[in-house]
C-alpha cells in the first residue's frame, strides 16, 4: 500500500509540474485585459482618435474584445481582423503586407486571402521561449499608433 501511495504521488506531481509549465502557454483572460488597459492608457495620454482592442488565442478564438468610448463602429471589425491575422500567422500586420508587396517582382497571393490584414496594427503574442499565444490587434487610431500600442502592451505584459 505505501509503495502504492509513494507511486502516486510522485505521478501526480509530475503532472502537476507540468501543468505549471504549461500555464505559461495559455493566454488567460487576466493577461488580455492588462493588454487591453494598457493600449487604452496610451491612446488616452497619447490623445489619439478611440481605439478598439481584440485579443484572439492560438486557437483562433476571440479572447477579448475592448472598445473605447466614441471609437468607430468599423474599428471592431479591423482589430479583430488584425488580430486574427497575427494569431493565425507568427508575424505581425506589416511584415504580412511586405510579405505581400514589397517584392514587385514576386507573384501576390497572401492579400487575397479573405481576412488576412497586410496593414500595421496586429501583432503576434509571441512569449520569450517561442510560444506563440495569439494576436492582439489594435484600431481606431493610426495604423502606427495602432501597432505602437499593441507592442506596447505586449512589452509590458508578455516581455516581448
Amino acid at each position: 500500500m505505501k509503495r502504492y501511495t509513494t507511486v502516486l504521488i510522485i505521478i501526480f506531481s509530475c503532472i502537476a509540474t507540468k501543468l505549471g509549465s504549461e500555464e505559461s502557454s495559455i493566454l488567460s483572460l487576466g493577461v488580455a485585459k492588462k493588454m487591453a488597459e494598457i493600449c487604452e492608457g496610451l491612446a488616452v495620454k497619447s490623445k489619439w482618435r478611440p481605439i478598439v482592442v481584440a485579443i484572439y488565442d492560438s486557437g483562433g478564438n476571440l479572447k477579448l474584445l475592448h472598445r473605447q468610448d466614441g471609437s468607430f463602429l468599423m474599428s471592431l471589425q479591423i482589430a479583430k481582423l488584425k488580430a486574427r491575422s497575427s494569431a493565425g500567422l507568427p508575424m505581425t500586420t506589416r511584415q504580412i503586407g511586405d510579405l505581400a508587396y514589397k517584392n514587385k517582382d514576386r507573384g501576390h497571393g497572401i492579400e487575397h486571402v479573405p481576412g488576412v490584414v497586410t496593414f500595421p496594427g496586429g501583432v503576434p503574442i509571441i512569449t520569450k521561449s517561442g510560444a506563440h499565444l495569439g494576436g492582439i490587434g489594435v484600431s481606431g487610431a493610426t495604423a502606427d499608433q495602432d501597432e505602437e500600442c499593441a507592442k506596447l502592451a505586449l512589452s509590458q505584459t508578455i516581455g516581448n
